[in-house]
């Protein structure tokens, strides 16, 4: 099951920008999966917020969560490295990242039914708290919990290729093994102390080292949201994740 369900991830992005008229492509997706009743699900309602759903909220039965990471390619990325402001390629990208995570998690919604089983359609983003800037299911501590990456201190999860892209989950009763959490760190700064250029690269002073203010952050991503203006809800920044060892890889692995 585990490898028909990759198959049914990998094909359907490499076959997106294709099929949908895409302005970005994506490189191969990574996939992890980890088990719907881990205790660690629970601590997501302390960290996070107490109404961080649990994935048995949205499936009674609930056994998996599927996480996977799109990365961008490289194009995307560096169009975004110099300027203050977000570039347009990079909105444009957030913005078909999102559809395809949400038309991805429709797909795998039929094709998990065809094995026998169910699976949630859950939207990419835009499902949080106005006020509080909070999500009720935070799709990257989700995918922390599968194994698919560490945090940086830019908030990001770190995966083998890097934090630039955008990551997608489903909950499905379908039991799939699941992927072990990597005990090492993969930021530089919390593994030996040194790089914290996420940090340098912050435009609206949100990012600190030992901090991170969420309002000022979401205040540059409406600023550049309004600049955007051809492209729909574009509410971007994502300086803290290009120019940096960990854009496109895991630097503790160099």
């Amino acid at each position: 099951m585990k490898d028909q369900i990759e198959v049914y991830i990998k094909n359907f992005v490499k076959e997106y920008p294709d099929k949908k008229g895409t302005t970005i492509k994506w490189q191969e997706p990574l996939i992890a999966y980890g088990a719907a009743k881990n205790p660690m699900f629970h601590k997501l309602k302390e960290v996070i917020t107490p109404s961080h759903a649990l994935p048995t909220d949205f499936l009674q039965d609930a056994e998996t969560v599927i996480a996977y990471f799109l990365p961008f390619e490289e194009v995307v990325v560096k169009s975004n490295s110099n300027e203050r402001e977000s570039s347009e390629l990079w909105g444009r990208a957030y913005v078909e990242t999102n559809q395809l995570i949400f038309d991805l998690n429709s797909y795998l919604y039929d094709m998990i039914g065809t094995l026998g089983y169910k699976s949630t359609i859950l939207p990419a983003t835009h499902n949080f708290d106005q006020q509080l800037l909070i999500s009720e299911w935070s799709h990257r501590h989700v995918a922390y919990i599968a194994g698919l990456g560490k945090f940086g201190i830019n908030h990001m999860l770190i995966t083998e290729k890097g934090c630039c892209g955008r990551i997608g989950s489903v909950v499905t009763n379908l039991k799939i093994e699941v992927t072990e959490i990597q005990e090492e760190e993969f930021c530089l700064y919390k593994a030996k102390g040194i790089c914290g250029k996420c940090v340098k690269n912050c435009v609206n002073d949100a990012l600190k080292i030992d901090g991170f203010d969420r309002h000022r952050c979401y205040e540059m991503c409406l600023y550049n949201d309004k600049l955007l203006t051809d492209i729909r809800l574009a509410d971007v920044c994502g300086k803290c994740m290009v120019g940096i060892p960990c854009s496109y890889t895991n630097p503790m692995k160099k």
